[in-house]
């Protein structure tokens, strides 16, 4: 089973510090109700601050809109994310400081569990073959206009065909699921996101 999102509709939490905020697309849980496998998520980064730490997982983040954020870590990290759709990943233990380098900084976040997942984010134009017993999320940044795309499509039933995405909408889909072929638009640009169980 895949499930089908969109950015403007997903519940927005705002981040303790107040620096920014977070949209939940999906998360497997594990055994411990404080721990997860994997996480996805859409972040509004609106100030200047540290990242929270997340000791043994590993991180993936991809700037979606706005100006970026360069991250600077006490481990020597020194990184400009300021590229759409070029994903950068590091530890989730390092003490990382963002730096907002314009308005409007939107990224995608993929956090695994070291040694029990892996994700890799791939930037893609054509429909994705998502490999047997893998997770994913399927982000779109760009797509030609849809005139007959619904504005918040809902979870497909059985074997009900998935709708053609627009840019800010995607799907996610569990490990063994059946992944339909990827929904893309001729001319359009996604994330996927490929999570690997170890």
């Amino acid at each position: 089973m895949s499930n089908l999102f969109d950015i403007e509709t997903l519940p927005v939490g705002r981040w303790r510090n107040g620096g920014g905020d977070t949209r939940e697309i999906a998360t497997r849980a594990a055994a411990d109700p404080a721990d997860f496998d994997w996480r996805a998520s859409i972040a509004t980064i609106s100030a200047d601050g540290p990242f929270s730490a997340f000791p043994g997982v590993d991180r993936t983040i991809t700037l979606l809109a706005g100006g970026g954020v360069r991250l600077v870590g006490d481990d020597g990290l020194d990184h400009r994310l300021d590229r759409t759709g070029e994903p950068f990943a590091f530890s989730g233990e390092s003490a990382v400081r963002a730096t907002v380098l314009g308005a409007g900084t939107r990224v995608l976040n993929i956090m695994t569990r070291r040694g029990r997942w892996a994700a890799r984010v791939h930037r893609v134009t054509a429909p994705v073959a998502a490999p047997a017993g893998h997770a994913g999320v399927l982000y779109v940044l760009s797509a030609p206009d849809a005139p007959n795309t619904p504005d918040a499509p809902d979870t497909p039933a059985g074997d009900a065909p998935v709708p053609t995405l627009r840019a800010g909408q995607g799907l996610w889909w569990a490990s063994g699921a059946a992944v339909p072929t990827a929904p893309l638009a001729t001319g359009a640009i996604a994330l996927w996101a490929d999570l690997r169980p170890l």
